[in-house]
């Protein structure tokens, strides 16, 4: 027998604490506080998506404060190794699995790449200095990338997000071949993005997600959310570019801010992520009521209530309801987890 945990302990740990504290004596019913706890429990959500990212920044902006340029080891291995220490730290504390390593992995082999072309052809540069670098281009770079795939994988598991009217995948993996083909590209035939990108707009103008926070499920277009993260990626790179990780040619006479352009860029690159973890999570690609990620080896919640007097879902249209085993008239909704996957609905499976 076996147990398939659907989120890492950790999580589970911190949504049994959360559920207890955002339920305690009663379930709110009073508007406001419905939607204050939603607007709490979906931001501590994106803040736990972004803990790589947000902590590789912090590195990045801490290194750059303190550490001496004469320094013995140069500043661009600090940050490497301090990557790579952030990344143990995330499978060994429980906040990333060996799974979601994997897609991790595929971001930064992805990143890697590009980085080494850019850099050749003076798109940006990095500080000189250091062992720890391939083709001239740092190691860390690849954690860049790497951050966005740490996200892309823990928003989906946190939000049990679905889509409603997604695209075929083959198209999307050729408008996704397309732009990274671009990147490269532009530097030698046309610049295709803006026709890329109207590809892009053409492809998900339909395409609607759906966001489960805590008792609520949201919906929102996925060119918002895309837009949303895009535009987020382009403020952590204008931290990135103060601290020194690396500078565009308008910054070698000193720092300004990123050129709102660079938006476009981190949307395209967004149609690849959205298309390698679609790829790597094909289930993710089903409508609300499609299949989830082991949800198979759950049992049907009627055939084991009656034993110990739990409380029975029932589907009704778009919510779910329960309803005591024995008891009638007293449904009510049912707390929806707020890690998408919580430890205690994980069940046995033969």
């Amino acid at each position: 027998m076996t147990v398939r945990h659907l989120s890492t302990a950790v999580e589970a740990r911190i949504d049994r604490a959360a559920r207890r504290l955002l339920d305690a004596g009663h379930q709110p019913h009073r508007p406001v506080r419905l939607a204050v706890t939603e607007f709490l429990v979906f931001g501590a959500k994106q803040a736990w998506a972004c803990a790589f990212g947000a902590l590789l920044l912090a590195t990045m902006a801490v290194v750059h404060l303190t550490w001496p340029a004469g320094a013995p080891v140069a500043r661009n291995d600090v940050l490497t190794l301090a990557a790579v220490a952030l990344q143990v730290g995330m499978l060994v504390f429980g906040l990333e699995t060996v799974r979601e390593l994997r897609v991790v992995l595929v971001f930064h082999v992805v990143g890697t790449v590009m980085e080494v072309f850019k850099t050749h052809v003076g798109s940006w540069e990095y500080g000189t200095g250091g062992w720890l670098v391939v083709a001239g281009v740092p190691l860390f770079s690849g954690f860049m990338y790497g951050a966005v795939g740490s996200y892309m994988v823990r928003v989906v598991r946190l939000f049990d997000l679905r889509f409603d009217r997604y695209p075929r995948q083959w198209l999307l993996v050729v408008v996704a071949v397309g732009i990274y083909a671009n990147f490269f590209g532009h530097h030698f035939v046309w610049d295709l993005r803006w026709p890329l990108l109207a590809l892009v707009v053409a492809l998900f103008a339909r395409t609607t997600m759906h966001v489960r926070v805590h008792r609520a499920t949201l919906r929102m277009p996925v060119l918002l959310a895309m837009s949303l993260v895009a535009l987020f990626i382009w403020l952590a790179e204008d931290v990135a570019t103060w601290a020194g990780a690396w500078s565009y040619p308008a910054q070698a006479a000193g720092w300004q801010p990123v050129a709102p352009t660079k938006i476009v860029a981190w949307l395209l690159l967004m149609v690849i992520s959205v298309a390698l973890v679609s790829w790597l999570y094909p289930q993710v690609r089903c409508g609300p009521d499609g299949p989830r990620p082991g949800l198979e080896a759950r049992p049907d919640p009627a055939a084991s209530a009656a034993a110990d007097g739990r409380l029975v879902p029932h589907r009704l249209g778009a919510r779910t309801q329960t309803t005591p085993v024995g008891s009638a008239g007293r449904d009510r909704q049912d707390p929806l987890p707020l890690a998408a996957n919580p430890q205690p609905s994980a069940v046995q499976r033969p």
